[in-house]
């Protein structure tokens, strides 16, 4: 049986906050707040209008799925409230049951916490250009998706919806962090992303590069929020498919990305309608993602 897809959520019960890319959230109280991780794709930093069935719920499985696999090295914003207490309404809860977290109140970082395993997207792109990637010097001589000499740790700006990130390098993050913050940062970051590595790898998934977001609490204490090592915020490889020199295929949305791109969409809103063809071949590919990951 095909999962209910949902492209917003509707619950009258509680504040809408914001409705971003992917989630919609809402005010619970002072202390916290619920995220539903809608169906909702975006690419190139703009919203299709069709949504691709089960993706919210395979998102929000492996997001707490990897908070649980993290805790050792960062706490996470996950509360342990049940849904019913939040939503007793039961037609509201069952909109969104699957796919709804309550989570702690806290300060985003304005920075988007990058590692990358492997040479590929920007960094590749930076590479060919400078040598570099976001001012980390690289051997000369790598391919596309080479495998780096070690996990390196390239943050970006946090932009607003339909603006493009950009890469910065680790001054700019102590400039905007303060060096004891942005050290505790990139030290997590490569310690959670060495362990999904290598749990990804025993399971025939490279994790090619993935983005990490952080929080504060009133204490200044840091702590892992929003997803953490999806499809959505992690590129994925299967790694009996990967060689230096190619772009590997991905379980994540490059199959959109290879869409829109050989239609010649010029990558402003709106976004062009997507295919059958096209979302099952999406869905698929996060199906699989999960499935490799979790098991059956």
């Amino acid at each position: 049986m095909p999962p209910k897809t949902l492209f917003k959520s509707h619950l009258t019960s509680l504040k809408l906050l914001n409705r971003g890319k992917v989630r919609d959230l809402y005010e619970i109280d002072a202390e916290r707040l619920l995220i539903v991780t809608t169906d909702r794709l975006s690419a190139f930093d703009v919203v299709f209008p069709d949504p691709i069935p089960g993706k919210g719920q395979i998102l929000t499985r492996l997001s707490n799925f990897w908070f649980a696999q993290m805790a050792d090295l960062l706490p996470n914003h996950l509360v342990a409230l049940p849904l019913a207490e939040v939503l007793p309404d039961p037609t509201e809860r069952e909109q969104v049951e699957t796919r709804a977290v309550v989570v702690r109140r806290l300060t985003p970082l304005p920075v988007e916490a990058i590692v990358r395993g492997y040479l590929i997207g920007s960094g590749w792109r930076d590479y060919q250009r400078t040598g570099k990637v976001c001012g980390i010097a690289l051997p000369a001589g790598l391919e596309l998706a080479d495998k780096l000499p070690e996990p390196i740790f390239t943050p970006s700006t946090k932009a607003a919806q339909g603006r493009h990130d950009e890469n910065i390098d680790f001054a700019r993050v102590v400039e905007l962090l303060g060096r004891d913050l942005a050290e505790q940062v990139r030290s997590a970051s490569l310690a959670i992303y060495a362990k999904a590595a290598e749990y990804a790898r025993a399971r025939g998934i490279l994790i090619a590069d993935t983005k990490f977001e952080f929080g504060l609490d009133r204490a200044g204490r840091l702590y892992l929020i929003d997803e953490l090592l999806t499809p959505d915020s992690s590129r994925f490889w299967p790694a009996d498919r990967y060689r230096p020199g190619i772009n590997p295929p991905s379980f994540d949305k490059q199959y959109v990305r290879d869409f829109v791109e050989a239609i010649g969409w010029n990558k402003r809103p709106p976004a062009p309608r997507l295919p059958a063809e096209v979302i099952a071949q999406t869905a698929a590919r996060y199906r699989e993602a999960e499935r490799r990951l979790l098991g059956e």
